[in-house]
């Protein structure tokens, strides 16, 4: 029901306002818990927050390991290791599970993913490895101010629903970094290439050092550098971001599971949640309008960012 209901504008709109502001509830309903609470009170909890976290973070293109971490950490009851090992794989169920649709509406592009991808895994591996053998709470504080960064970037960037890029660069162009797509909220159809290819696999080493060393699949920046560096129009750029996340995400994991920072009690509910959100994320992609989706990636990143880092520094905990 929900799919046929957003195709309708105002409905769209409607529901990704309403995924945002329940984003936290069964999270913050946590908070009050007491030690008389039985233990399957806590993968209920997180079958509810994830599920909700999947909606909202397929259209933002961020993928669920931008709020589970934070949100998790901050309100449940587990080591930041921990979550941070569910983290990896939270980011690669809901990038495969919005994935097959994202390709088929033609509001993702394998070409493009790939060579972003295998940087961002490369660097990926180094950030997961770093990240166990920092303090939890320089983790936190710098996980916090990086978030909030891309905040401020979006924000001064103005509206980039569809940037200009006069001429690919010889990359884009031999690789085929370019494509078509029909924006079902307007109907309009875009034709769309890239450039500055160089720089953006440069900086996707680095997303994927950050995205490892956070545990968070570093949706948070590929959206950003799909969209602002290279040209791409922000909901290719969201939906790509879901199948770099795919790959980055799967580098990073093999770490955690060999540090033993993987737990099943946290891991199953929070892929089962994020995996059946996800798919109802993929369909409003689609119909909704691309100013929407960018102030919900904006919001999305303050919410996330700033609990955050106010973990880490002990005003919020």
């Amino acid at each position: 029901m929900m799919p046929r209901r957003a195709r309708h504008p105002v409905a769209a709109r409607g529901v990704a306002a309403l995924a945002l502001l329940c984003l936290a509830a069964p999270a913050q309903a946590a908070v009050g818990a007491s030690a008389s609470w039985p233990w399957w009170i806590w993968p209920i909890a997180l079958f509810a927050t994830c599920f909700v976290m999947g909606i909202v973070a397929v259209p933002a293109g961020i993928g669920g390991g931008t709020l589970f971490v934070p949100i998790v950490g901050g309100f449940f009851p587990f080591h930041l290791d921990f979550v941070r090992g569910a983290g990896t794989m939270v980011a690669l169920a809901s990038a495969l599970g919005a994935g097959p649709f994202l390709l088929r509406a033609g509001l993702a592009r394998l070409r493009l993913a790939l060579p972003l991808a295998l940087t961002a895994s490369m660097g990926s591996i180094v950030g997961a490895a770093l990240g166990l053998v920092l303090p939890v709470s320089t983790v936190e504080i710098a996980l916090g101010v990086v978030v909030l960064g891309i905040v401020v970037l979006m924000l001064v960037a103005g509206k980039s629903e569809f940037p200009l890029v006069a001429a690919a660069d010889r990359l884009s162009a031999a690789w085929g970094l370019n494509g078509r797509f029909t924006d079902a909220a307007t109907g309009r159809v875009v034709d769309w290439q890239t450039h500055r290819t160089p720089a953006a696999m440069a900086l996707f080493t680095v997303i994927g050092l950050m995205g490892g060393l956070f545990g968070i699949g570093a949706g948070w920046a590929n959206v950003p550098a799909i969209n602002l560096l290279m040209g791409a129009p922000l909901k290719v750029a969201a939906g790509t971001s879901s199948l770099v996340l795919s790959l980055s995400s799967s580098s990073a994991a093999w770490v955690y599971l060999n540090r033993g920072a993987v737990l099943p009690m946290i891991v199953v509910p929070s892929i089962a949640g994020m995996m059946l959100g996800a798919r109802i994320g993929a369909r409003l992609l689609g119909v909704l309008d691309a100013s929407v989706v960018r102030r919900l990636v904006i919001g999305v990143l303050l919410f996330a960012g700033g609990r955050s880092l106010l973990k880490g520094t002990g005003v919020w905990t």
